[in-house]
């Protein structure tokens, strides 16, 4: 099989490989798998062409070895199960919420908690590509800023959305924008980013789920992705032993932190 070609800036970085898994930090800019109009290549097909075996791992083909994803305009830790039984392994802890998963982002806005919770239900979206957060009116007052994040769920949505749990923590404030520390209870699609948004405080960077305002001023810092990156993930091996990987900001996200 020819080897997939990435461009230098895509290929993802192995933190770790052992028999029964790879942990790597996959680059912003790099799909997880192949999906709608998609035809550039995409880390399932690096993951095949470097690791023959890896293709008949998991229960979707077109997802091998993959036991979780993160968005392409995201970067950060993934693992990767290169035998069938670690796939199970995985996929069982993620099933049970036992893996643990943090994130750091940059939003719009000051965040005036120190810490707090997000649980605003997860829906498709009336526009049917993108995600819509629920929020019920008395969970946060903040929401309403943007009723658009709410996206008007009728009650066909709400019987259709499915509970999806962020915490968040409060890391730095600036004039105009807040560094949070996010860990994720559950893994629903595009979850953080449609999260903030419904909240109030649309990512840095995210032109999907952003109101005009925001978008203007990703425009203005021209990041060329989202300001999210997967920096720590731990979960338990097939032998029962925890292995837990940190990571830190991208050099491209460090010179973009505002500097006041």
């Amino acid at each position: 099989m020819a080897k997939t070609v990435l461009a230098p800036e895509l290929v993802p970085e192995i933190i770790a490989a052992t028999p029964e898994y790879l942990v790597i930090n996959k680059p912003a800019g790099l799909a997880a798998h192949a999906g709608g109009n998609l035809t550039e290549p995409t880390l399932a097909d690096w993951l095949i062409a470097n690791y023959k075996k890896i293709k008949d791992v998991g229960d979707d083909p077109i997802r091998p070895g993959l036991v979780h994803r993160l968005d392409k305009e995201v970067s950060g830790l993934m693992v990767i199960a290169k035998t069938q039984a670690s796939f199970d392994n995985l996929k069982n802890q993620f099933k049970e919420r036992e893996i643990n998963k943090e994130y750091v982002a940059l939003v719009h806005g000051r965040v005036t908690k120190d810490f707090g919770a997000i649980n605003f239900p997860i829906t498709r979206s009336q526009e049917g590509y993108k995600m819509a957060a629920l929020p019920s009116g008395s969970e946060d007052l903040l929401s309403r800023r943007h009723p658009k994040g709410r996206d008007q769920g009728n009650i066909t949505s709400w019987l259709k959305s499915r509970a999806a749990l962020t915490e968040f923590e409060v890391l730095k404030r600036f004039v105009n924008y807040t560094l949070l520390k996010i860990s994720l209870k559950t893994g629903r699609t595009h979850q953080i980013r449609v999260h903030f948004f419904a909240y109030g405080y649309p990512l840095v960077g995210d032109n999907l789920y952003c109101t005009k305002k925001t978008e203007l001023k990703n425009k203005k810092l021209n990041l060329g992705r989202v300001f999210l990156v997967a920096d720590h993930l731990s979960f338990r091996d097939l032998k029962g032993v925890t292995q837990d990987f940190r990571i830190g900001l991208p050099k491209e996200l460090q010179a973009a932190l505002p500097r006041n």
